[in-house]
């Protein structure tokens, strides 16, 4: 009883990963702070390869050491601070639910739609939360106002619930879907361009871009397509389930009407929470998936009438967004990309092996394809797992067939240096056949 007032206490009966009594600050702030202090002089490039402070940062979570998790493009672990926070106001929820959710956890939702916008570089009154980027995007995609005969633009590399919602949107409502086929990795973006460019006719309404494709991490110039598409008077729809929370960039300077993400990939949130963001101007002419009394308002609340739903996940996105400022966005992304090209640049030299993603830093980053010659991708998977216990995931969608490798700020090099080790044995047994 004398903890469950202290923890009431300490929060204020308010949602505490929006407070100065956070988790964050109670458990990592200080040390974070000096550790950043420690190296400020460093470049964000530069520190990327300083094993002192990442191994701090590594401590942080809670993975299981008994396997390497290298698949964090599916879904990636959360801080321990981002874990308790979920367990903690569960807990709290829990003690008399109708009035913890409503009354107190559900204030926490203003304070996380500033957080969130923050990071974004965007106003509040444009980012809606949600559980992932499936529902951020089907929001847009299915709340566009289409006429049969209007078209739009995709690719055969997007994720697959897009495309399936395109092509039920096409069945249902008579529009035409297009997909364009890109063979990755591309290392010119007027290759790229230009392909969506010569795609579009006078019925064309939308381009649908992936930031970074997942299947081989190839990232998308959005910012000179969504200029391109401008010119026609194109809306663009950016999936961003593999942007944000990686790359360093605010979404306002994408030039694109409607973004969706998962923040429970890079942002390392807890899994089931996404985050829609739609251009000011733009959102009274979506219709919400999910039904409101004022479906045409110009208010983004408008997409959150889920009903029930977790109040302490909202929290743990809190704790997760302080743990991912305090490292900084572009350290962030500079450390993980270092992570990507360490082991790649390694088993690229190795014969037989193959490299599908570019290596150059404007065209990935943490995402990365590898195949070995003679191994279908399910078998180099198991390979992998069976007796290295490195946890990776095969891929063979459309054109695409290698083992995607994703590390994350956790990753350890002494991993990756097994993966290396690894690939090459398999490899040299393979070579020997």
């Amino acid at each position: 009883m004398e903890d469950r007032r202290s923890f009431i206490k300490k929060t204020g009966m308010l949602a505490g990963a929006f407070s100065t009594r956070s988790f964050f600050q109670e458990w990592h702030s200080h040390d974070i702070d000096i550790l950043n202090q420690k190296y400020e002089q460093l470049s964000a490039a530069q520190l990327a390869r300083e094993e002192d402070y990442w191994s701090i940062i590594q401590q942080a979570y809670t993975v299981n050491p008994s396997i390497i998790n290298l698949n964090n493009g599916g879904v990636s672990p959360s801080p321990k601070i981002v874990q308790e926070a979920v367990e903690r106001y569960n807990k709290l929820a829990n003690e008399g639910p109708s009035y913890y959710m409503w009354r107190i956890l559900d204030q926490g939702r203003e304070p996380l739609r500033e957080k969130l916008a923050d990071l974004a570089g965007c106003s509040p009154e444009e980012v809606a939360i949600n559980r992932n980027s499936t529902e951020a995007l089907n929001t847009v995609i299915y709340g566009m106002n289409l006429s049969p005969g209007d078209e739009v633009i995709g690719t055969l590399q997007d994720y697959p619930n897009m495309i399936q919602a395109w092509r039920q949107r096409q069945a249902r409502d008579k529009i035409k879907y297009i997909q364009i086929n890109f063979q990755f990795p591309i290392e010119r973006d007027e290759e790229i361009i230009s392909k969506f460019e010569k795609a579009i006719t006078s019925k064309t309404k939308v381009l649908h871009i992936t930031h970074v494709v997942n299947w081989v991490g190839q990232i998308l110039p959005v910012k000179k397509l969504c200029n391109m598409a401008r010119k026609y008077g194109i809306k663009t729809i950016v999936d961003g389930a593999h942007s944000f929370g990686l790359l360093d960039f605010k979404i306002p300077e994408l030039g694109c009407d409607y973004f969706g993400t998962s923040l429970h990939k890079f942002l390392s949130a807890p899994i089931g929470s996404g985050m829609l963001w739609i251009k000011k101007d733009q959102i009274k002419d979506i219709w919400p998936l999910v039904c409101n009394d004022q479906p045409q308002s110009e208010d983004i609340r408008k997409f959150e009438t889920l009903g029930t739903r977790s109040f302490p996940i909202e929290q743990g996105i809190g704790e997760a967004i302080n743990f991912h400022q305090a490292i900084g966005s572009k350290r962030k992304e500079e450390r993980i990309r270092y992570l990507k090209n360490y082991w790649a640049e390694k088993v690229a030299v190795i014969p037989k092996v193959k490299i599908h993603t570019s290596l150059k830093d404007a065209y990935s980053c943490a995402i990365c394809g590898v195949s070995v010659e003679g191994m279908t991708p399910g078998e180099l998977d198991s390979a992998l797992f069976s007796k290295y216990k490195i946890h990776t995931v095969g891929i063979v969608w459309e054109n695409i067939s290698c083992v995607r490798i994703t590390p994350h700020v956790y990753t350890r090099i002494q991993d990756l240096d097994k993966l290396v080790r690894a690939i090459s044995e398999i490899a040299a047994e393979k070579k020997k056949k």
